[in-house]
């Protein structure tokens, strides 16, 4: 993929060139590509408040969009008039002069009914999430519903609700069954202090209501923390918020998503899904999404096609096949069980092609969203980091090639082996800080040795005439 990357992205900033003039109130064409180009949805997996510790809260603000700082996703901004025309919104004009990067392939012309996509950005209103899914040829897409770094986000914008129903229905998009928004990384409903509590029910119950306002009925979201109490405890409170929020709602489906194993998060076993699911009181309204992932790092093995079959059927046994809605698709450039969360491009980390193979392959998956939340950060011309959307364009398309593909010919080896080659590097420097952080854990639980007690100098004597 790296070598095409690079003409690619050429390609988009060109594109984008030509299709941007300088805006009215001065801004530079250049700062205008840069908006164009640079948007909001970074989506590797892990959450500060949530799955990382606070020493990761570094690489966590780098998925977390500038521009959601300073101006909430659902509202519309309008542009200078010009010539006396009707002005358009800011909205419209980051997203209707897009060029597809590939075209959505017809679900009836695959093998299997997969809905692949990503999770896209909704900057300037949900509605455009909608023609930011068809640019790079999703049949499936994920987005923020309000800003991710704040806690009070103005309400969703009418014409951005209408927008985006009526966007759905041209693209002929069923958001009821292939949008899953993602929740907020602030929110965790394991809180146990009653004010971080109601604070974290209001914006959780927030997007339920946005959901229903745009004819979305599942919801993605981080099960919570700890924060050091027992497992049970969170566990039972988590339940309960969720009781609290399908009674003050009607039709959201709550999707819990399986995490990596980090601290105290909950949700790294399937037995932690479970006894949530088993507390929550309408079953209809909760489910599970599998991340790749995260199940990977967390010690459920998805590679050879019996470690695949085995790790499913123990889902299906501890938590059951039912309440399984969605999946993100994700590789992984932490090896196996490491409790790592960190997201590699597909078929280049330690997940390897062939566990996607099976997942496309994989008859009881057909009709789910399937969401990417791969990598997609590139070196600009200058130097600068942007995002090139033509990653997830090519990685859909992957996907879906592999969809009925013989995993023994010749064309899966060789596509195998090149992406395996492309993120070698990646792995070997993520394997040794593993390696090195297993090592130092090793010496820290390793009992200490008594120090050698000192002989006397008489004794000592004594002992080397023996010996002599």
């Amino acid at each position: 993929m790296p070598p095409r990357q690079s003409s690619r992205l050429k390609k988009v900033i060109a594109d984008t060139t030509a299709n941007i003039s300088a805006p009215a109130n001065g801004t530079s064409k250049a700062k205008a590509i840069k908006s164009k180009i640079a948007e909001e949805d970074d989506k590797d997996e892990s959450s500060a408040a949530v799955e990382e510790p606070k020493s990761s809260k570094k690489r966590k603000a780098d998925k977390i969009e500038d521009e959601e700082e300073d101006q909430a996703e659902d509202e519309p901004v309008a542009e200078k008039p010009k010539d006396g025309k009707k002005p358009k919104t800011a909205a419209k004009a980051n997203t209707e002069d897009l060029m597809a990067l590939a075209k959505r392939t017809i679900i009836d012309t695959l093998k299997k009914s997969m809905y692949i996509g990503a999770h896209v950005s909704s900057a300037g209103g949900v509605h455009n999430s909608v023609n930011n899914a068809v640019h790079i040829g999703a049949n499936a897409f994920a987005l923020f519903l309000k800003s991710q770094r704040k806690w009070a986000n103005p309400p969703i914008a009418p014409e951005a609700v209408d927008g985006f129903r009526s966007l759905s229905k041209q693209h002929k998009f069923e958001v009821h069954k292939h949008c899953l928004p993602h929740g907020s990384y602030l929110v965790n409903l394991a809180q146990a202090e009653k004010e971080k509590a109601d604070q974290a029910y209001s914006s959780f119950l927030d997007d339920l209501q946005r959901c229903e306002s745009l004819g979305i009925k599942l919801y993605n979201f981080h099960p919570g923390n700890t924060n050091g109490d027992s497992r049970s405890a969170a566990i039972g409170r988590i339940a309960t918020q969720l009781n609290k929020a399908h009674k003050a709602t009607s039709t959201v489906i709550t999707v819990l998503e399986n995490m990596a194993g980090q601290g105290n998060v909950i949700g790294s076993k399937f037995e932690d899904l479970r006894d949530i699911i088993e507390l929550v009181e309408d079953k209809s309204r909760v489910g599970v999404c599998i991340d790749t992932c995260h199940a990977f790092a967390a010690g459920y093995d998805l590679r050879a096609p019996e470690a695949f079959e085995d790790t499913m059927s123990k889902f299906n046994s501890i938590v059951g096949a039912e309440y399984l809605k969605a999946f993100h698709i994700n590789d992984s450039k932490a090896p196996f069980a490491s409790h790592r969360d960190v997201h590699a491009n597909i078929g280049t980390g330690f997940l390897g092609l062939r566990a996607f193979h099976n997942v496309m392959n994989h008859a009881a998956f057909q009709g789910m969203p399937m969401v990417l939340e791969t990598p997609i950060d590139r070196k600009g011309p200058d130097g600068k980091s942007v995002e090139d959307k033509q990653v997830w364009a090519d990685e859909i398309k992957l996907l879906e090639s592999l969809i009925g593909m013989d995993p023994e010919s010749d064309e899966f080896k060789a596509l195998d082996n090149r992406l395996q080659a492309e993120g070698a590097s990646e792995r070997s420097k993520i394997q040794d800080q593993v390696d090195r952080k297993s090592a130092k854990d090793a010496k820290k639980a390793a009992p200490k040795k008594a120090a050698p007690k000192k002989r006397g100098k008489k004794k000592a004597a004594a002992s080397d005439e023996e010996s002599e």
